[in-house]
């Protein structure tokens, strides 16, 4: 059993599960805003969480596999499971298929558009993990796939696309690019030398930050577009502003000459928008159903 459970915990890690909370409340916040169209279900809401528990471990799974030399050549990455050899790249490929299945399998039970759409869906997510071997987009294209999981959710609970969702998909996916490009600085050099293409390395570190402003901004000014397409009311005002805040600190947090608060700004403070992100859209529902 203790071998089972430490084995668990080794796939966990490679996958980093704990940060399925980033793009998890805007899918669920996307399914609660679909209730004006059509109730939900807690089937329905089920087979969404398993449905993206599926699909982002598949895609982190299949990314662990594409890099997997890099990583391994890395220092920052060195230690992650495949390169240390704590998970073998058939076992790894075992898990993207498992999970890629279990994936596909909670799309069919979320209706037959649902799982019409999984396949492609998986495609673009597997696609983004070689974007950064011919494209400084990679971060902008980071954010659009995984900003494709509030519309997967509304068309899961609705049955039905709606424009109106793309909002929420828009805020999804600059915050998503603006806190990858934060990130990507740590690796400028080492992207640098082995011809890998991030804004970072592209543009240098100073411009790089500018830029992650500017998604963050416009992240913002969809968030603001989502209250008045969606009619919300002022629990969901209050969460903007809590938000507005938590991006001024994470930007400031990370400065040229000192990337030191670049893994807490990205694990910690995210994860607190995309919370904020959902009670705020959960209040507002409770006040406003």
């Amino acid at each position: 059993m203790a071998s089972w459970v430490e084995k668990i915990a080794t796939y966990g890690r490679m996958i980093r599960f704990g940060h399925t909370v980033f793009a998890l409340p805007f899918a669920i916040s996307a399914a609660i805003l679909a209730q004006g169209q059509t109730p939900l279900r807690p089937w329905d809401l089920f087979w969404i969480l398993v449905a993206m528990a599926g699909a982002r471990s598949a895609a982190m799974g299949f990314n662990r596999i594409a890099d997997a030399k890099l990583d391994a050549a890395n220092p920052r990455t060195a230690r992650r499971e495949i390169p240390t050899g704590k998970l073998s790249i058939p076992s790894a490929v075992r898990f993207v298929i498992l999970f890629s299945a279990l994936f596909m399998a909670a799309a069919a039970m979320l209706g037959a558009l649902c799982f019409y759409l999984s396949l492609p869906i998986l495609l673009l997510l597997f696609s983004y993990s070689y974007t950064k071997r011919f494209t400084w987009l990679s971060h902008l294209y980071l954010g659009f796939v995984i900003s494709l999981s509030p519309a997967a959710a509304w068309i899961a609970v609705a049955k039905s696309f709606s424009p109106s969702i793309l909002w929420l998909s828009a805020a999804l996916m600059t915050w998503m690019a603006g806190f990858d490009i934060l990130y990507a600085c740590q690796d400028l050099d080492f992207d640098r030398r082995h011809d890998l293409f991030s804004i970072p390395a592209r543009f240098g570190v100073h411009k790089a930050l500018a830029i992650a402003s500017l998604f963050h901004g416009a992240s913002m000014a969809a968030f603001l577009m989502v209250y008045f397409v969606f009619d919300l009311g002022m629990a969901y005002l209050v969460a903007m502003l809590v938000i507005g805040v938590l991006l001024v600190i994470e930007n400031r947090m990370v400065r040229p000459h000192d990337l030191r608060k670049v893994p807490f700004a990205f694990f910690h403070i995210n994860g607190i928008i995309s919370l904020t992100l959902l009670a705020g859209v959960m209040a507002d529902r409770v006040i406003h159903p």
